[in-house]
């Protein structure tokens, strides 16, 4: 039990936090916690102050959950404004020896030895391939003998400010960042299957103020970008149309819309209230109707991005995020994208909504990372594992 890995997603609306065990291939969720976030706009620090106690919050509510404190994560951050480029790297294997996890790693870091430009940090190092000797296109040298390995990596930066701001705010409120990943490879990563792994496709997160767009080919991300509309506009339309409280609005949405109203019912009533001694009954239909021509609106934007982004076939869309979650979503999807699309779907026990894909998908991000380089690590000491493992044994009543 000692492959436990905690992942945390800051958000504009809710700060994400999913604690694992894998074991047997198979990734067993511990805790997982959706807490309100203040201070946060678009993924990134606006308010440090009032971010740090949100997300002292909401560890305070995962530790509650566990009986035991976390405090090393694998943080979530935005592609926004991210770059991609493609370098090489190279390195010797002594005496024709069988590769190891350290030679992937030696390779990859003369890789990353590249110049970047000064104000970018980097983020993720995705490797394309590797070549042994003359061998090419090995997807996982490890095990196998050369002289010589060389590897073709894709590699994402993006601004430092912004960057350093989220893990200020997470070392002050006492986390230590282990990695760090953005939250549309934890997408990839969560809802995508191995047969996407040798295709070029879409993933399309559905956010509380803007929508992001990622691109992957074979599996890794090649190009992003963002649309300036998310979730809330959908909120703002109810709140001007029927008069409602933003948040009433939204409970709404999430409650009693249906995504297309033509599966709505003109007979469910919603009553809003207006003030103290006013009340206004709305039906399905009409609350339907706003809901879908936004939603439209923004798979559209999305549609729209991926043609900007890319001039390869797409050959699968997966669009995830709260909203996805309204009833009747997969029907709209359909009519926009075709059958080409789908709703990705978090099924794992203990984060049954879409979400927490970015904040899960992490979590296996980094342990294909460790399997890779052959190496182990663990976020929680001996003497907290045995609490862990305890507290598992009275829950299955052992």
């Amino acid at each position: 039990m000692d492959d436990i890995y905690t992942g945390i997603d800051i958000g504009t609306d809710s700060i994400k936090i999913v604690v694992c065990e894998k074991t047997n291939d198979k990734y067993h969720v511990l805790a997982s916690i959706s807490s309100k976030s203040v201070g946060i706009e678009y993924g990134f620090i606006k308010d440090m102050k009032a971010a740090v106690s949100s997300i002292k919050e909401a560890v305070k509510k995962v530790n509650s959950i566990l009986g035991i404190k976390i405090n090393k994560v694998i943080a979530c951050v935005p592609p926004v404004g991210c770059q991609m480029d493609i370098v090489s790297g190279s390195c010797d294997i002594i005496d024709y020896n069988e590769i190891t996890g350290k030679d992937v790693s030696n390779v990859l870091l003369d890789a990353l030895r590249y110049e970047r430009p000064e104000n970018y940090e980097l983020v993720t190092a995705m490797p394309i391939n590797f070549t042994i000797d003359d061998e090419e296109s090995v997807k996982d040298p490890k095990g196998l003998k050369g002289s010589k390995l060389d590897t073709r990596v894709v590699v994402s930066t993006t601004e430092k400010e912004p960057l350093y701001r989220i893990l200020e705010a997470l070392k002050l409120s006492g986390l230590e960042v282990i990695d760090i990943c953005y939250s549309s490879f934890g997408d990839y990563y969560a809802l995508s299957s191995k047969k996407y792994d040798n295709l070029v496709g879409a993933i399309i997160n559905i956010g509380e103020e803007s929508t992001n767009v990622s691109v992957f080919n074979r599996g890794i991300q090649i190009k992003n970008g963002v649309v300036p509309i998310g979730s809330k506009s959908v909120d703002k339309d109810l709140t001007y149309v029927f008069k409602s409280k933003l948040s009433e609005s939204r409970e709404i949405k999430e409650n009693f819309a249906v995504a297309l109203s033509t599966y709505a019912d003109s007979n469910d009533i919603w009553t809003i209230k207006i003030d103290k001694t006013t009340t206004k009954d709305i039906n399905q239909v009409g609350v339907s109707k706003v809901v879908e021509a936004r939603v439209r609106e923004i798979l559209k934007l999305a549609k729209n991005e991926i043609k900007n982004l890319t001039n390869r076939e797409i050959r699968y869309i997966i669009i995830t995020g709260g909203l996805t979650e309204l009833a009747g979503f997969q029907y709209l999807v359909e009519q926009e994208f075709g059958f080409i699309a789908k709703i990705g779907n978090t099924n794992t026990t203990g984060i049954r909504h879409n979400k927490y894909s970015s904040c899960y998908g992490i979590i296996k991000f980094f342990n294909n990372k460790l399997e890779l380089r052959q190496k182990k690590y663990s976020m929680f000491d001996i003497e907290e594992i045995e609490k862990l493992r305890s507290a598992k044994t009275e829950l299955n009543g052992d």
